[in-house]
């Protein structure tokens, strides 16, 4: 049987989640759902259809996780786009690591970080631009 999977939920690994979350709120724009340092370590952030948890150190020893620093890919549906978000992250103070550029892989991308060393590369896939040529 076939199915069609739904968005994948990457768990970011981070020292502190209070610090953390107030990152992604403040530099990212994402929106803080439930859970936190009191909520056992994890917590659900979201922007859009973007979902992602953060999980300090103790929830990850409990639970098989994994280690800082991680790379998220997210996928944005035009180079407008990704010039908008790299712009809104800019002036809010996120760090970011490369500013947006069209790559010979064929990707439109410019890559952030959080305070763990954790990089958010956002791109746009211009394969299909190209095909033909």
């Amino acid at each position: 049987m076939a199915y069609e999977l739904p968005a994948a939920i990457p768990e970011i690994p981070v020292a502190e989640l209070g610090t953390a979350l107030a990152y992604y709120r403040h530099q990212l724009g994402f929106t803080h759902d439930w859970g936190g340092e009191s909520g056992g370590g994890i917590a659900g952030i979201s922007q859009g259809d973007c979902r992602l948890f953060l999980a300090d150190r103790a929830f990850r020893e409990r639970r098989y996780g994994n280690v800082a620093p991680v790379l998220v890919w997210l996928n944005l549906s035009g180079r407008p786009q990704v010039d908008d978000l790299h712009d809104q992250w800019r002036r809010s103070g996120a760090t970011i690591i490369s500013p947006p550029e069209a790559k010979p892989w064929k990707l439109y991308e410019f890559t952030a970080a959080d305070l763990d060393g954790n990089l958010l590369r956002v791109f746009y896939d211009f394969a299909w631009e190209t095909r033909g040529n």
